[in-house]
């Protein structure tokens, strides 16, 4: 809002001089349109609604959740969590192992079949490609989004590149205990509640 308060000040400053001093009169070809094109983005600026329901983003590592309940492969399980998650408020994307289709219906299943599975838009999804591991690409998308990420695993490979996995509640671990899924979302509130004092 800065920038167009500054641009309509000087384009109104400019409309005066042309008016205002002779020989300066072309001044105003260039500054009555300038200072009404800064007033409408004033205007829109001014009146302009906050995103009613910024999006909360979470990273979810498919291949190491689908083993979650039982140590067998399953996408229900990816899906209980991804609705967990939803319930919560998240926007869950969720990563993939190249070979997760072979795991769960022995076949390949690229990122919209992976999403439709889900219940999740394309955006959403990403089957990684062949013979490349998931976790650069989970750990950077945690990174690039300042978010989180639901998983088991510890990333020992990755901690130098990645020493984000070592702080508290990055890594949200889950699982099931007597049927019932848990995730520990506590640890991850209490160190952003720390943060925010």
């Amino acid at each position: 809002m800065i920038i167009p308060a500054l641009l309509f000040l000087l384009s109104l400053a400019g409309v005066c001089v042309a008016f205002l001093l002779p020989g300066w009169s072309d001044l105003g070809l260039v500054a009555l349109p300038s200072a009404i094109a800064s007033a409408i983005l004033l205007l829109r600026a001014a009146f302009a609604r906050p995103p009613q329901n910024p999006q909360k983003w979470i990273v979810m590592d498919g291949s190491n959740v689908m083993y979650w309940n039982g140590e067998t492969p399953q996408i229900q399980t990816v899906k209980d969590v991804v609705q967990k998650l939803r319930e919560l408020g998240f926007t869950v994307g969720v990563m993939f192992d190249a070979n997760a289709g072979y795991l769960l219906e022995h076949q390949y299943i690229h990122d919209q079949r992976m999403g439709r599975m889900l219940g999740l838009p394309t955006d959403q999804i990403m089957v990684v490609p062949k013979g490349t591991p998931a976790d650069p690409y989970i750990l950077q998308a945690a990174r690039d989004l300042g978010t989180r990420i639901v998983t088991n695993d510890r990333f020992r490979d990755w901690a130098q590149d990645y020493p984000e996995v070592a702080d508290p509640g990055h890594l949200i671990k889950g699982g099931y205990r007597s049927g019932k899924l848990w995730l520990d979302l506590d640890k991850a509130k209490d160190v952003a509640s720390m943060s925010d004092a």
